[in-house]
């Protein structure tokens, strides 16, 4: 059975809404995981008294690697698998209601650029599309069927020469605005081969090096690529295969989230506590959107958040897989 409130998700209009909803889902899926249930119930001594989202237990992300988050008997419409490297564990996400996750990542999208209807996309995304259940290929085709120029829009794989004709045509015929939505190694393989700067080029890195190049911290590789292409910016969305809304930056690596997502930062020596905005510990997140799964995750990412509400991502902590959105943390 579905939560009654999960239209609810996308109404949030203020601090109050949020935690109100916060607290239900928490309240629904700690009675409806199991998992979840036994491992609250390891850390709390009483869930009424909780009465903020910041005292909610939040599930560690390696547990999709080893257990079915699911809050509802109803049947996955799909099963996301994360990427990880060869002979890791991957992550599992039973998603039940993908209208979710349309209305989640289109409404995502939008409140960053627009229209997703406006933009030819154009999805550089080799270590993903060589998965058949990839929760980024999902969306990158969900924008692309949305677009009105779909049929301008597609997926490049190790086809570089055939991308970098496609970019220079679009660009002689005055096309609309064109993402290029592309894995952080291929960026950096495409932007070797060219010759011209870009021209009406949104530039949107997702994802790491998977293992194809060294790992380098996120402005080196955006000081690359902005020289190579000829651009000024480089765009990022950050999201995984266990969340189902995500998060975009314009620039200089800060992300803003949804109405609907919430990003806390904990102590790096103390998963209970958190840190002022300003200093980095590990990443918490809130994913109202992830109603039929678990909306309360402790990542494997290290960063910090700003006055403003945004945040930043400085890397991983040394014992998680590399995955899509590894960088090294700068000294």
């Amino acid at each position: 059975m579905l939560p009654p409130f999960k239209n609810s998700i996308f109404e949030i209009n203020n601090e109050n809404d949020f935690n109100e909803l916060a607290i239900r889902v928490f309240q629904y899926q700690y009675q409806h995981i199991e998992i979840y249930t036994r491992y609250v119930n390891q850390i709390c001594k009483d869930i009424r008294n909780i009465t903020h989202y910041s005292q909610i237990p939040f599930l560690p992300i390696s547990f999709f690697r080893t257990h079915p988050i699911l809050a509802t008997n109803k049947p996955a419409e799909a099963v996301f698998e994360s990427s990880g490297t060869t002979g890791s564990i991957k992550s599992h996400h039973y998603v039940s209601d993908l209208s979710i996750y349309k209305k989640s990542a289109l409404l995502s999208f939008e409140r960053c650029y627009g229209a997703v209807s406006d933009y030819i996309f154009l999805a550089l995304l080799p270590s993903y599309l060589e998965r058949n259940n990839s929760s980024l290929v999902w969306m990158a085709r969900l924008f692309m069927q949305e677009s009105k120029y779909s049929s301008d829009c597609g997926f490049y794989l190790n086809n570089y020469d055939e991308l970098l004709e496609k970019l220079k045509k679009l660009s002689e015929n005055n096309s609309p605005k064109i993402i290029l939505l592309g894995v952080s190694y291929a960026l950096l393989d495409l932007a070797e081969k060219m010759k011209s700067p870009l021209n009406n080029v949104i530039v949107m890195e997702t994802g790491g090096m998977k293992g194809q190049r060294k790992e380098i911290i996120r402005e080196e590789l955006h000081e690359i690529l902005c020289q190579k292409m000829g651009v000024n910016f480089i765009h990022s969305e950050y999201g995984m295969t266990e969340l189902l809304s995500q998060a975009y930056s314009n620039g200089k690596g800060i992300y803003k989230a949804p109405p609907w997502m919430k990003v806390l930062i904990r102590e790096l020596n103390d998963p209970f506590s958190y840190v002022a905005s300003g200093r980095q510990g590990g990443i918490n997140i809130i994913d109202l959107a992830n109603i039929n799964s678990c909306s309360f995750i402790s990542t494997e990412d290290i960063g910090k958040t700003t006055s403003d509400g945004c945040f930043d991502v400085l890397g991983r902590f040394d014992y998680s897989d590399t995955r899509g959105c590894n960088l090294m943390i700068p000294d």
